[in-house]
C-alpha cells in the first residue's frame, strides 16, 4: 500500500512539474498596465481611479490556455482618483484602511473557455475578506517589442459589491441614495513581459 502511494505521488509530481513546464512565466508591466475603478457618486455622476503600485505574474500555457494561472498583488495606498483629500479618506478606515490591510491580491484557482473568451475564477482577498471572482477576460494579442521582448495583452471588466468586502461606508441622500454607490466597476488592461 506504502509503494502504491509513492508511485501515484511520484506520478503527480511529474504531471504538475509537465504543466508548470508547458507555461510561460509573464511578468505585469506596470507602466503599461492599468487597474482601474469607477464608483457611483451622489447617485448622479460617475467617478474614476486606479492603482498606481502593484506586481503580478501570469503564467501561459498557449496550447491550453485553462491551465494558465494569474497572480496580482496591489497596494491599496497607491490608489488615485486625483484628488488628495478623497484618496486620504479611501485610504481611512472609511474605506480600504490601508494601514491595517495594506494589500489587495488575487489567485486564480482555474480558466474556463466561454465562448470567444475566457473567465478566470480565483480569490480576491480585500480588506481583510477573501470571497471567489470570475473574471471574463480577452487576450488581445503577443508580439515581439522593438527591443526583443515577448509582450501579451488582456483586458478585463467585472462588477463587484463593495458590501461583500466589507466596505461598507456611506451615507443616505435625503432622496434616499447613497453618497458612494455599492456596485463598483473594475476595468482591467494588462500588458505583460515575457521572462
Amino acid at each position: 500500500m506504502r509503494h502504491r502511494n509513492w508511485i501515484a505521488s511520484a506520478l503527480l509530481t511529474v504531471w504538475l512539474a509537465s504543466t508548470v513546464l508547458a507555461a510561460d512565466k509573464y511578468e505585469i508591466d506596470p507602466v503599461h498596465t492599468r487597474i482601474g475603478f469607477t464608483a457611483r457618486h451622489l447617485m448622479i455622476n460617475n467617478i474614476t481611479g486606479r492603482f498606481m503600485d502593484f506586481t503580478g505574474s501570469i503564467l501561459y500555457d498557449e496550447q491550453d490556455i485553462t491551465k494558465s494561472a494569474v497572480s496580482v498583488k496591489i497596494h491599496t495606498a497607491s490608489v488615485n482618483t486625483e484628488n488628495k483629500m478623497r484618496d486620504d479618506d479611501l485610504r481611512s478606515p472609511n474605506f480600504f484602511d490601508a494601514a491595517k490591510y495594506p494589500e489587495i491580491t488575487f489567485q486564480s484557482s482555474r480558466i474556463e473557455k466561454q465562448g470567444d473568451s475566457y473567465v478566470c475564477a480565483g480569490t480576491l482577498t480585500m480588506h481583510g475578506v477573501s470571497k471567489e471572482v470570475s473574471v471574463p477576460f480577452t487576450i488581445l494579442g503577443k508580439i515581439k517589442d522593438p527591443w526583443g521582448n515577448t509582450r501579451m495583452g488582456l483586458e478585463s471588466e467585472l462588477k463587484i459589491d463593495r458590501r461583500d468586502w466589507g466596505l461598507m461606508y456611506s451615507k443616505t441622500l435625503d432622496n434616499g441614495g447613497l453618497i458612494v454607490g455599492n456596485d463598483i466597476k473594475i476595468d482591467i488592461n494588462v500588458e505583460a513581459v515575457k521572462k
